[in-house]
């Protein structure tokens, strides 16, 4: 064996760790109260600016005229308008007419706002079982009836109705045993409020499917599935796992409907010819009426103003609900 296999080997220092790399510089964080609080109200500013140019002086002068006697003589300028304090709001609110319509609006609204959603809840449902192209025929229809002018709708439904050219009664006719020719739809007037609730119906439903079809694409197929597996039916998984997701959707479209149903006003005022009967008269007919067919434009801007407060009540109802929703959220 020779010296040098008997030498020890060198030993290889270990490698040195590499150094960290240099942290990014910390950017300052915004103080509380800087501008950027501010960017949100800035954005909403022209938005804002619109509402009061458009509603704000026509809110003012409803406010002012429903605490003043005014008619024609003030309209012409022959006499000044006197302050009659709450004299308005005293004989509305004493009216028995004035509560009669303040139920039937009630009913009317509450009507249509079920019927819309119950109906539109079932054509969204629907939407989800069809073929592509089934699908896309139904989407058309509904864009276009939603599309049509109000007037338009008002009077196609005027001439299915109508009591000697009506498609509807000569269709109805037809049916054995059933004499409809010449029926007049509006003789009564919970016969003709729901003719008018059918076009009220009709005009909305597309909207609250198309917004209802697109919540559902929202909801996970895992949780259905799942509900499945756990022996759940179709209510079950319809009741427990689709209803709590779309509950806030559904919030929304009811309160909108509420306050949309709660303001019909070409559709009853057209379908009557512009003199709606005292049996279809609603607070938007009736407050206009009161304005410029008796000319006591105090007494109908007092109407009017207490139809605003009812759907101010409508609003926060609204706003509750959906606080309280983010809170569980």
């Amino acid at each position: 064996m020779s010296a040098a296999d008997t030498t020890t080997p060198a030993k290889v220092p270990p490698p040195r760790p590499a150094p960290p790399p240099p942290s990014a510089p910390r950017r300052p964080r915004a103080k509380a109260g800087s501008a950027g609080a501010g960017t949100p109200w800035l954005l909403l500013a022209p938005c804002l600016l619109i509402l009061v140019l458009v509603m704000g002086y026509p809110l003012v002068r409803l406010v002012t005229l429903s605490f003043q006697k005014f008619g024609q003589s003030q309209l012409w300028g022959f006499q000044p308008a006197e302050s009659v304090g709450f004299d308005n709001f005293t004989n509305v609110l004493a009216d028995s007419e004035f509560w009669s319509v303040v139920v039937r609006t009630i009913v009317f609204a509450a009507g249509c706002v079920i019927f819309t959603m119950v109906l539109g809840m079932l054509i969204a449902l629907l939407l989800q079982r069809v073929s592509g192209w089934v699908k896309t025929l139904i989407n058309i229809a509904l864009v276009a009836s939603w599309g049509m002018p109000i007037i338009v709708a008002t009077t196609v439904f005027k001439w299915l109705f109508d009591a000697d050219y009506g498609i509807l009664n000569a269709v109805l006719s037809r049916l054995p045993g059933v004499d409809m020719i010449g029926h007049n739809w509006f003789a009564s007037g919970p016969q003709g409020l729901a003719v008018i609730m059918l076009l009220v119906i009709w005009g909305a439903v597309p909207f609250v499917v198309i917004t209802l079809s697109a919540g559902l694409t929202q909801v996970p197929k895992e949780l259905e599935e799942a509900a499945r597996l756990d022996g759940a039916g179709a209510w079950g998984v319809f009741r427990y796992v689709t209803l709590p997701i779309l509950k806030p959707i559904i919030v929304m479209l009811t309160t909108l409907s509420v306050i949309w149903d709660m303001g019909v006003f070409p559709q009853v005022f057209v379908m009557r010819n512009g003199h709606p009967e005292a049996e279809f008269q609603l607070l938007t007919t009736y407050s206009y009426d009161r304005a410029f067919v008796v000319n006591d434009y105090g007494q109908g801007s007092a109407i009017a103003l207490i139809t605003v407060l009812l759907l101010l009540g409508v609003v926060a109802v609204y706003m509750r609900q959906m606080l309280k929703i983010g809170e569980v959220e």
